[in-house]
């Protein structure tokens, strides 16, 4: 063979041309609240008096005894070390106790697992109860975070709309009509973010034997227990309906109730093969929370509870306040919160009109406008699946509250 009769070269595959960023994480939404608070602190740090109602952070610092309890801890070389991946055993036994005790079942260690915040119990939970396709009913308005941990786990959100006309509860005929022969399970988060209310033992009753009836799990998020107002008081779903124990997780965290945001503590509490399972994925995401951070959650939830009720009295001085300005509001229509630290007016009575010559629509482009022109930061209702709507926590200083919701009602007034 010549060499004008050799044969080709065979061409090299090549990949085919893809995105860097994986679809699954692409389509992840940025939270809203978190970019809304680090908005605000940016035009701050530029100069601008800007006031915050965006961030669910309470202002005061983490009560005294708890920080003592980490500097302690700190010293400790069994803290320096790897710890067991579900909690240290003293937190989950003192966890257990405490959800028994909210509960009026008998929970052991077994079933509680400690996780990195309250956000990783969200996302660790629907991970491990859901395969893909599976159907998730959220009650809307709903936190931002839900829908997005479902979706990174294979399912599917299915939200179910409840307004202000209905006190923000979907009703059983609601919750029916969305039920497919995909869903798995339902979540409830009482006291609510971003509405504030809290569900009465009769609400959860009903909602509690509907899910049972159809073998629904319940994800019920309950990390404001602590914080109700008015008499009204705290009622988990388990303590309505037990006989839900083997189809509920409980979500829970030292952040909101301790004014322990930053130290990244939170659990997931239910059967134990759900909690062995959760912890097997843990031991691959993250191993242990701080072993600090876990020893100052234990001095949290069984330490004394005067610095808690300071905070909630202190709260719901502010929430009085914030209702009673926001009721004065143009447009809004304020319903009074029961729980939390949050207050979700409608504000679609201030929507179709030009503000400072902008023509407002939608409650974000409300929310842009209050911030870049009264320079207030609030979220606007559709990061919560509730368009139509603004979020406000009152979890800062008398003073700047007053200030805040003066400056958007003479903004809106003009």
């Amino acid at each position: 063979m010549t060499s004008d009769d050799t044969l080709p070269a065979a061409s090299t595959p090549q990949p085919a041309a893809r995105e860097r960023i994986s679809k699954r994480v692409e389509a992840i939404s940025p939270s809203a609240t978190l970019a809304v608070d680090a908005k605000a602190k940016a035009l701050k740090a530029a100069g601008r008096p800007v006031i915050g109602f965006g961030a669910g952070e309470p202002d005061f610092p983490t009560p005294p005894h708890i920080v003592e309890a980490a500097i302690e801890a700190a010293s400790v070389p069994a803290n320096h070390r790897y710890s067991p991946t579900p909690g240290l055993p003293e937190l989950r036994a003192a966890l257990a106790e405490t959800v028994s005790a909210s509960t009026s079942l008998p929970l052991e260690p077994a079933q509680v697992l400690v996780t990195n915040g309250g956000k990783q119990a969200v996302y660790q939970t629907f991970a491990t109860l859901l395969d893909p396709g599976d159907e998730v009913l959220l009650p809307a308005p709903y936190w931002t975070t839900y829908p997005e941990a479902i979706r990174l786990a294979g399912g599917n959100e299915v939200p179910v709309l409840a307004g202000v006309d209905q006190g923000y509860v979907p009703t059983i005929e609601q919750l029916e009509a969305a039920r497919t022969d995909r869903t798995r399970a339902i979540v409830v988060c009482s006291p609510s973010n971003p509405t504030g209310v809290v569900l009465t033992a009769e609400q959860l009753q009903e909602l509690g034997r509907w899910a049972h009836e159809h073998g629904i799990w319940v994800v019920t998020d309950e990390i404001y227990q602590h914080l109700t107002y008015d008499g009204v008081p705290f009622t988990s779903i388990l303590a309505a309906v037990p006989e839900l124990a083997e189809t509920t997780v409980i979500l829970g965290g030292v952040a909101k109730s301790f004014a322990m945001t930053g130290w990244r503590v939170g659990w997931m509490v239910g059967p134990r093969d759900v909690i062995a399972a959760a912890s097997n994925l843990q031991s691959h995401l993250t191993s242990h929370v701080n072993n600090i951070a876990q020893r100052a959650a234990i001095a949290a939830v069984t330490g004394p509870t005067e610095p808690v009720e300071a905070m909630r009295t202190a709260f719901d001085r502010r929430r009085r306040t914030i209702v009673e300005k926001l009721a004065r509001v143009p447009g809004f229509t304020v319903p009074t919160p029961t729980g939390a630290f949050y207050a979700f007016p409608d504000v679609s009575g201030a929507l179709g009109r030009e503000i400072r010559g902008r023509k407002v629509t939608t409650s974000t482009e409300l929310a842009t406008v209050i911030l870049e022109e009264a320079e207030v930061a609030a979220v606007p209702g559709e990061a919560f699946g509730a368009p139509g709507h603004l979020r406000f926590s009152y979890a800062l200083n008398d003073d700047e509250l007053v200030e805040g919701i003066d400056r958007v009602a003479a903004l809106l007034a003009e």
